[in-house]
């Protein structure tokens, strides 16, 4: 294998037609180059210069390297300046996986707003519901937007950070009794048909949910289970039932339901941003998750409907 460095002092060699102008030009002793030179000979399998009275010029072969040399040089150049960029959060590629809800109120303004000053940083995006941390942890993707339970799990290899705590509204039919009440307590809707966007025995929503009805003293009945907030709006716009569904989901509400904040009793979503630590400390990572941070922000709570407040 040639080595890159001996066929930089040779290069040199060449332009400066011997050895000693090479050592002058390098910072090296004429023996250090004389040395190099042996080597890199021995690793071509072949003579790279030959005496020219008290001069030195390439053979074809030591013509053929100290060309490739240049080439070489030039390439080296142009990958550090890369590696600067990068460094530098001015470049590069981010692979960032999360879940549907997050699609929709959270990741649109994020990646908005990161684009906006990183506009040569490429983004992966992609939405997945299963698998997201442990994507992190195999090196698939670089950031997941996760759930958290009841317990923040805390991964070889990743760092979790928190991003908000997403808490559920209370979505009913426009002509609901309870409509035109500004805040709605759990217990009041004991006896309710439910429709479900979530899953309901297992996963970090899950203990959210479950948690917030054993405080109230409910066991709400599903009569369906859908696979996102905007479907579970249209069943309750058609009058089947009631839906907790995260506030990060509400961006586009029905026409024909109302939205209203929970009283006492308030689940919430924990939202964390997994991110693999070697790639952590980037910029375009800590900038990232500022963007991230800061569309996840809280906005005012108001109750919220397609009609006229009550």
């Amino acid at each position: 294998m040639l080595d890159v460095r001996r066929m930089q002092v040779l290069r040199a060699v060449v332009a400066n037609g011997s050895v000693s102008g090479a050592a002058a030009a390098l910072g090296y002793t004429p023996s250090a180059i004389s040395q190099q030179i042996g080597v890199l000979e021995r690793e071509a399998g072949t003579r790279l210069l030959e005496k020219v009275g008290r001069g030195l010029r390439p053979t074809p072969a030591g013509a053929l390297l100290a060309e490739r040399a240049g080439a070489l040089a030039e390439l080296l150049g142009g990958i550090e300046a890369e590696l600067a960029d990068i460094r530098a959060g001015r470049t590069g590629l981010l692979r960032v996986r999360f879940f549907h809800t997050a699609s929709v109120g959270l990741i649109p303004p994020a990646v908005a707003a990161f684009r906006t000053g990183h506009p040569d940083v490429q983004l992966d995006l992609r939405m997945q519901e299963d698998g997201l941390l442990e994507a992190v942890s195999a090196g698939e993707c670089d950031v997941a937007v996760i759930v958290a339970g009841r317990d923040v799990p805390q991964p070889k290899g990743v760092q979790m950070v928190h991003l908000v705590d997403d808490p559920y509204r209370i979505v009913l039919p426009g002509g609901h009794g309870m409509a035109g009440q500004q805040r709605v307590e759990l217990a009041e809707l004991a006896a309710e048909s439910w429709i479900s966007s979530v899953p309901t025995t297992a996963g970090p929503c899950a203990e959210a949910l479950q948690d917030a009805y054993a405080c109230a003293g409910i066991s709400p009945r599903a009569v369906l289970e859908v696979d996102g907030s905007h479907s579970a709006q249209g069943f309750v716009a058609a009058g089947l039932g009631v839906a907790l569904v995260p506030q990060l989901g509400l961006e586009a509400v029905h026409p024909d339901v109302v939205v209203r904040p929970l009283g006492s009793i308030e689940p919430v979503r924990r939202i964390f941003a997994a991110v693999r630590e070697t790639v952590a400390d980037r910029p375009a990572t800590e900038q990232l998750l500022a963007a991230l941070t800061g569309a996840a922000a809280p906005g005012p709570v108001a109750p919220q409907s397609a009609g006229a407040e009550p």
